[in-house]
């Protein structure tokens, strides 16, 4: 019998015997020596690019909403000055070049056009705050499309996808600084379901041009963290700085968790023309979706759409590795509790009764 490191040993030795497919280029790998087509080449990739593009809309939207907003005085009591209003400036312009990336991708005669949105914010520490986690601009837009990414059927769209959104992973990492937090507390960043992803975004979009696109994704019905942690109301002594390595944290394992969720058939999106729906049969659980690992904990119910959880310890290797819940990650309510990996995150739709919804925990 061939041991597995034998059996390894053997494969590798029998693949390296094989002629090169070019100079210096070992057999193998996916979409070499081909002209690459840089457009939709399925359904799955039109719908998934399409949302891409509602999200790039929404962040520009939102970048030049805070700057008009807020005078300067205000900007610079959170401690943000002129230079640091004008990074937010040119983090809009990045947003225009990927819109347009995305549009040619699409086709420009049948991309999405911009829409109108509606915001929650009052106060400069709230806008911030709003981009980097508690909305739909860095958090969702940057793990929305981590999701899918590796699923995309056009691989060539995939890599100028990839090549927008390494950007605005820097751009998250600036808005934890804008607050005071430290810039990036996890190993590993999550990638949600596109219907995760448009559950999120589609409640802030108020109404769009008549022909735009309308999205295949599932609407689910939301989920509400009634006391998520408050990083405006912690931090609201720390000004904005390049990091800051804080003793008290937001959060931590064991923390009572206290949720609520509405029930499905709510009108959602622009025009109210989505609906929201579960498959999931009765609450049971709280998925918490971070870093490498989907974790669960168990819910007990406290009335019609409330209950109650606790905030997991778990490690993400164990062996006191860093801890799975750091950061921004995202919750939601289920009736079962399946395995689920970072490739297989669309498993979890059908089980998903509510959500998601994200958890601030430091």
């Amino acid at each position: 019998m061939v041991s597995l490191t034998g059996t390894l040993s053997l494969v590798f030795l029998a693949v390296a015997s094989v002629s090169l497919a070019a100079p210096f280029n070992p057999p193998g790998g996916v979409g070499l020596n081909v002209t690459p087509i840089y457009q939709p080449m399925s359904q799955f990739d039109f719908h998934s690019l399409s949302l891409a593009l509602y999200q790039e809309y929404i962040e520009l939207d939102l970048f030049h909403h805070g700057l008009a907003k807020f005078s300067v005085e205000e900007f610079e009591a959170a401690g943000m000055n002129a230079e640091d209003r004008f990074l937010i400036e040119f983090m809009a312009d990045q947003e225009v070049g990927h819109a347009r990336m995305l549009s040619n991708i699409i086709g420009p005669e049948i991309a999405a056009k911009q829409c109108d949105y509606t915001y929650a914010f009052e106060t400069v520490r709230e806008f911030v705050d709003f981009l980097l986690n508690l909305s739909v601009a860095h958090t969702v837009g940057e793990s929305g499309v981590y999701g899918f990414l590796e699923h995309l059927n056009s691989r060539a769209a995939a890599t100028l996808l990839l090549d927008s959104i390494t950007t605005e992973a820097r751009q998250q990492m600036i808005f934890r600084q804008f607050e005071g937090l430290f810039p990036m507390p996890i190993w590993f960043v999550v990638g949600i379901t596109q219907s995760m992803a448009w559950t999120l975004l589609a409640p802030h979009i108020a109404s769009c041009p008549e022909n735009n696109t309308y999205l295949d994704w599932q609407n689910f019905p939301a989920l509400d963290i009634l006391n998520n942690p408050d990083a405006t109301g912690i931090t609201k002594d720390t000004l904005a700085a390049i990091t800051h390595n804080r003793s008290v944290p937001l959060s931590k394992p064991g923390r009572v968790v206290h949720l609520s969720w509405e029930d499905p058939g709510k009108p959602v999106g622009p025009n109210g023309s989505y609906i929201t729906t579960t498959s999931a049969g009765k609450p049971k659980h709280v998925a918490w979706i971070s870093q490498l690992n989907t974790t669960y904990t168990d819910l007990t119910i406290v009335g019609k759409n409330a209950g109650f959880t606790y905030q997991p310890g778990e490690e993400i290797y164990g062996d006191h590795t860093a801890s799975v819940i750091n950061g921004t990650m995202f919750i939601m309510v289920t009736d079962e509790d399946p395995y689920i990996t970072p490739y297989n995150v669309s498993k979890l739709n059908e089980h998903v009764v509510a959500g998601p919804a994200i958890y601030q925990s430091g």
